[in-house]
């Protein structure tokens, strides 16, 4: 695996770096390169790669110019989700206060701001970006699908940018890559970092992303409150279907968090409907005993299930595939075969997706924000592109780009966070053997 970040700094300058309350005498602590943190925290013997490591995150002595010379600029791709203003005003920050920086442009519109029909730049300053923390979604706006790299980067090169920040998920960070391979065509000084954003947490290399805390936090209550509202009737079932379009993080940890759930459905792991292993069977166990049961799926959950409708799958402007509504077809087929069964149940569906993303971080992506944005510009202010800002075993370090574009983060289906939604909720195997009486 090779964790080498590519650091573009041709003309050393002293970083100006001297922070408020420090005493003048101290000296500053910058990082070195060759501060690393190793990849795998856990090894085992056979293991070829158990010495690879990450570069950590931090200020460096020497960084590419004079600040106050540079021009930064700074996006938001794909979905919104809590704390994209929080790391706006992190960069900022950063940049004006601990650098110096002049010029920091807002390109509007994710990367169709970097194409001559976008709309124009807005001038970032600390006074502008002062309260933007207190608002969900993101100032400066998002879109989503590809747009022509040349064109981009001459755009952020007619703007005058040295350091371009890129905030999204996989299809942002590999279009982020695309961009640091433009500009080194074009023998551009141009520093592309990118920082990870996904509220479905499953970028490669990183332990956590912002605005997930905020997200089980909020789809935690839902299921709450979808746990009241079915043990309050007769035969009642609460389905909440959460954001989670291939990897099923968040309804794992809302259903830890509540310690609600009855049943968590994710993509990494199939279930039938129909026959004495299925969820339908399970069901009829579990109201029979309870009375009641809560159902929380991911929105990629059972996909499977739509096989007959498969050529007609549709693909956002992003290149993802559009799932099927899983949350809908749960609804008619447990609506359905209660009722075949003279047995009808009082069913209600809750989708808190809209009040998920939109909403403003909660106090730790706050903080984990700001701590983002602040080694974001730190990387770049030393010359580091074509990398991503991470945390990563409880450090921020440096990932390159390539390694970032290279998959998803998934549950594993025998790992042990699965198998603490399982203790958890009781739920059996809902492909496979179920014992007689389990709840």
């Amino acid at each position: 695996m090779n964790t080498k970040i590519d650091t573009e700094n041709k003309n050393p300058y002293p970083s100006p770096l001297r922070f408020a309350g420090c005493d003048p005498s101290a000296p500053i602590r910058y990082r070195s390169d060759i501060d690393r943190v190793r990849v795998f925290p856990s090894i085992t013997a056979d293991m070829d790669d158990a010495e690879t490591t990450f570069e950590r995150a931090g200020p460096r002595a020497m960084i590419t110019g004079n600040p106050a010379e540079m021009t930064a600029a700074i996006l938001t791709c794909g979905g919104i989700c809590p704390g994209l203003n929080d790391v706006i005003r992190g960069l900022v920050m950063s940049l004006s206060h601990h650098y110096g920086v002049k010029k920091i442009w807002g390109i509007r519109y994710g990367y169709a701001g970097l194409t001559p029909n976008g709309l124009a730049p807005i001038e970032l300053t600390p006074n502008n970006v002062d309260e933007i923390h207190r608002d969900g979604g993101t100032m400066l706006g998002v879109s989503r699908g590809a747009q022509d790299v040349e064109v981009m980067a001459a755009q952020a090169i007619g703007l005058g940018v040295n350091k371009l920040f890129v905030i999204g998920g996989d299809g942002t960070q590999r279009g982020a890559m695309e961009l640091s391979e433009a500009f080194q065509r074009l023998e551009a000084n141009v520093q592309v970092v990118g920082i990870p954003k996904t509220i479905d947490n499953d970028i490669l290399w990183v332990d956590q992303s912002f605005g997930f805390d905020t997200a089980v936090q909020i789809a935690a209550q839902v299921v709450s409150d979808a746990h009241v509202e079915a043990r309050s009737t007769e035969r009642g079932v609460g389905i909440v279907k959460v954001m989670g379009r291939d990897s099923g993080f968040i309804a794992a940890h809302a259903a830890l968090a509540s310690l609600e759930a009855n049943v968590v459905l994710i993509p990494e792991v199939s279930f039938v409907l129909d026959g004495p292993t299925g969820l339908l069977s399970y069901l009829e166990q579990r109201l029979d005993v309870k009375d009641h049961v809560v159902i929380v799926v991911a929105e990629g959950a059972g996909q499977d299930l739509f096989q007959a409708m498969e050529k007609s799958a549709e693909h956002d402007a992003s290149g993802n595939k559009l799932h099927r509504d899983i949350g809908t077809l749960l609804c008619d087929r447990i609506s359905d075969h209660f009722t075949t069964l003279g047995k009808p149940v009082k069913l209600k569906y809750l989708d808190p997706g809209y009040s998920v993303r939109s909403a403003p971080a909660c106090a730790t992506d706050r903080v984990y924000c700001t701590r983002l944005a602040h080694a974001a510009v730190h990387a770049a202010m030393a010359g580091k592109t074509a990398m991503m800002v991470s945390r990563w075993s409880g450090h921020y370090v440096h990932v390159p780009l390539d390694l970032v574009t290279q998959g998803r983060r998934k549950i594993h289906p025998s790992g042990s966070l699965w198998r603490t939604v399982l203790e958890s909720t009781g739920q059996p195997c809902l492909s496979g053997p179920v014992e007689k009486g389990t709840l």
